[in-house]
């Protein structure tokens, strides 16, 4: 089928590229945040967010590739690093994945609307992700809110307990030159 059957799809697909970039980036941005702010657990944390952005980014890379549909890598969008508490930053992922399952949810009715069971059957994976990443980060947020001015209550919290999946998942899409 030509690209062109496919354009809202397809059109999403590689602005997700660029969202899972810059949700990377963001990530980051967090993670020195905590790292300056000698909040080891919390920046490992971010780190790791990151990297699994980064290889979200490179899965969606994969399929337009396997699909034989164009692939453009973008600049990523504007980031935040100034921030007063540990709260703050943990506010700004929560919202940021909620927005990408948002995003998420309008690649997969755009797979359903142009009858493309393979983009469908894809998004299927992402969908499944976005729980979970929501999920861990409302956590997350909840461990912060209850720590109040005790940041260290959260580092606790992380060295106790597992927070997401760390990346870790076999079901996952292959990501273009392989999951870092």
């Amino acid at each position: 089928m030509p690209e062109s059957s496919w354009s809202t799809f397809a059109d999403l697909l590689r602005a997700q590229v660029r969202n899972e970039f810059t949700a990377s980036q963001q990530y980051i941005a967090l993670a020195v945040w905590f790292d300056d702010h000698d909040l080891p657990r919390l920046a490992a944390h971010f780190y790791r967010q990151s990297v699994e952005e980064h290889n979200h980014a490179m899965m969606f890379v994969q399929y337009l590739l396997d699909r034989d549909l164009t692939v453009a890598i973008t600049g990523i969008d504007e980031v935040l690093t100034d921030f007063s508490n540990p709260r703050e930053p943990i506010e700004l992922a929560l919202s940021q994945e909620k927005q990408v399952t948002s995003q998420v949810e309008a690649l997969f009715r755009a797979a359903r609307h142009e009858d493309d069971a393979l983009g469908e059957q894809f998004m299927m994976w992402f969908l499944k992700e976005q729980v979970e990443e929501v999920s861990s980060m409302n956590t997350l947020l909840t461990i912060a809110n209850r720590a109040g001015d005790d940041w260290f209550q959260i580092e606790e919290h992380l060295a106790r307990e597992t927070v997401g999946d760390n990346g870790i998942d076999p079901s996952a899409p292959p990501a273009a030159g392989g999951a870092l």
